[in-house]
């Protein structure tokens, strides 16, 4: 059965203890579009709101290094465009982002590469691709390069911990779903791991 080629970005699935995820996120501000499933890194300067100061944040890139500090998973609607599907650049709009280390997330692989992901590869490290998201479907284009599947490099952003068990997903064929954790963290495992979650 073939997988629909539909990238996410990020979705939560449930928490490494095998918890359900609560919906927990944290008020953030960017100074650029972002989309529904997008992992951000922390910027420099916070933003000031209603007489408290938040973090900025700006879009991952690819390339091992980046400490992820979450995943957008909302916004505050602009309310004189309320059918805008993404968060617009703003410094008086928040953005929502999920920033606990312990959250296990679904993301598609990108079907590239010679070293397609397989069962093998869990408990191993893996990086981004990453283009900016659909204005159509509020969507992030965010997905796990197979390129760089197996790397064991502890500076790689994903860890593999499993590959998604929905009937849907079809692991044997391209554009799999993954279940990943963010290897490098800035609120847990900085130094990134090569074994285990």
């Amino acid at each position: 059965m073939a997988n629909v080629d539909r990238p996410i970005g990020l979705r939560p699935v449930r928490m490494t203890s095998g918890q359900a995820f609560h919906g927990g996120m944290t008020k953030m501000y960017a100074g650029e579009n972002l989309f529904m499933g997008d992992p951000v890194f922390g910027a420099t300067g916070g933003t000031a709101s209603n007489s408290g100061a938040y973090q900025k944040v700006t879009r991952t890139t690819s390339g091992t290094g980046g400490v992820v500090l979450g995943v957008v998973v909302g916004w505050e609607p602009d309310p004189d465009k309320l059918d805008r599907l993404f968060h617009a650049s703003s410094t008086t709009l928040a953005l929502y982002v999920a920033t606990d280390p312990q959250i296990i997330w679904e993301i598609q692989g990108d079907g590239a590469g010679t070293d397609a992901i397989t069962e093998a590869d869990v408990g191993l490290n893996a990086d981004f691709t990453v283009a900016s998201g659909s204005t159509t479907t509020g969507a992030s284009n965010i997905e796990l390069d197979e390129s760089t599947t197996g790397a064991t490099a502890i500076d790689s952003p994903l860890h593999i911990v499993g590959l998604s068990a929905t009937p849907d997903n079809d692991i044997a064929a391209v554009n799999k779903k993954i279940l990943v954790r963010l290897n490098m963290h800035a609120y847990g495992d900085v130094g990134g791991t090569t074994t285990g979650i």
